[in-house]
């Protein structure tokens, strides 16, 4: 367990009050308002992508591959239209139960959305086996879809082209954007086509709500984040984060507790670090970012526990909203 306080609102979930303020600003007279789906191969950067749109941090980003989990929904304003960005876990050949349940996810939240935007990072050398079955099953639905080449920063104009025209040969991409998500260039273009053409219709969010992930959850993905960029090789897969307690304290702070749960003791020991450095460290970067979240002083106790089967366990799946039985 560490406990990392210092000296130094949100409501339980972002989503539930939809009412909106007295003082809100008059719908526009034509509004729009719809949700776009970013789907792609892991580690395509569509949690930079959405962060970089929406201007704020909503989803988290890791340089490991099957990172996101869950539906993360982030809300962007743009002119009259508001743009609801669905960013789903990445889409790759499932192996575990967990991974099915991410893979279609992901295919339900592109399903369903009015726009999908296919994200891919244009600094490979070709097409991957992950992009090439998105492509696929897009075909096989009939499905028309956005396509947004990313890391523009990391290639040659001349290779960025050849690798537009090849996408362009499977006739199901309405447009092409270039972006860098990390740089911000060609967001821009790409947020005003976006407002263009989501469909007519009231806006589904207050103006300045980011987000609908409940408080509790985005609390916990923040310090999965801090686990994945601490810890190596296969780890971060065999480990999940939890918030378990919160409770708010008449001087405006709040004390959260966290389970980090992993697979095995031996997994239990790396994560604790010597003499627990490990877990302080990352309890510290966590306490640090939910505090910007929430703008209110945060008391954050971790705790690691063993759960040999978590992946396994139905309970695990509810709140990220995947289907066990995917």
């Amino acid at each position: 367990m560490t406990d990392d306080t210092h000296d130094n609102d949100f409501e339980d979930a972002l989503g539930d009050d939809l009412e909106a303020p007295d003082d809100l600003t008059p719908l526009p007279e034509h509004p729009r308002a719809g949700f776009i789906a970013l789907v792609g191969a892991p580690n395509a950067g569509k949690s930079t992508l959405l962060n970089a749109l929406v201007g704020a941090k909503v989803s988290i980003v890791s340089p490991k591959v099957q990172t996101t989990r869950s539906r993360v929904l982030g809300i962007a304003m743009a002119g009259d239209s508001q743009l609801l960005f669905v960013d789903l876990p990445g889409i790759f050949k499932p192996r575990r139960r967990l991974d099915r349940a991410m893979v279609a996810a992901a295919w339900q939240g592109a399903t369903d959305a009015d726009l999908v935007m296919v994200l891919y990072d244009a600094s490979q050398s070709r097409i991957d086996e992950d992009t090439a079955g998105i492509i696929d099953k897009l075909k096989e639905s009939g499905r028309p879809a956005i396509l947004v080449l990313n890391k523009i920063d990391l290639i040659k104009r001349d290779q960025l082209l050849a690798i537009a025209a090849s996408f362009d040969t499977h006739g199901i991409f309405s447009r092409t954007f270039m972006v860098s998500a990390l740089t911000g260039d060609g967001l821009a273009d790409l947020t005003r086509h976006l407002a263009e053409t989501v469909p007519e219709g009231p806006w589904l969010y207050p103006p300045d709500q980011l987000s609908d992930m409940p408080q509790r959850l985005l609390a916990a993905e923040i310090t999965r984040e801090k686990l994945f960029l601490q810890l190596h090789q296969e780890l971060p897969y065999a480990a999940t984060v939890e918030t378990e307690s919160w409770e708010e304290f008449d001087d405006g702070s709040v004390k959260i507790g966290q389970v980090v749960y992993v697979q095995r003791e031996s997994q239990k020991a790396i994560v604790l670090g010597k003499g627990g450095a490990r877990i302080k460290q990352i309890s510290t970067a966590a306490r640090a970012e939910i505090e910007t979240l929430l703008e209110q002083r945060v008391h954050l106790f971790l705790f690691v526990k063993v759960r040999e089967n978590w992946v396994d366990d139905r309970e695990r799946y509810e709140p990220w909203g995947l289907d066990y039985n995917a």
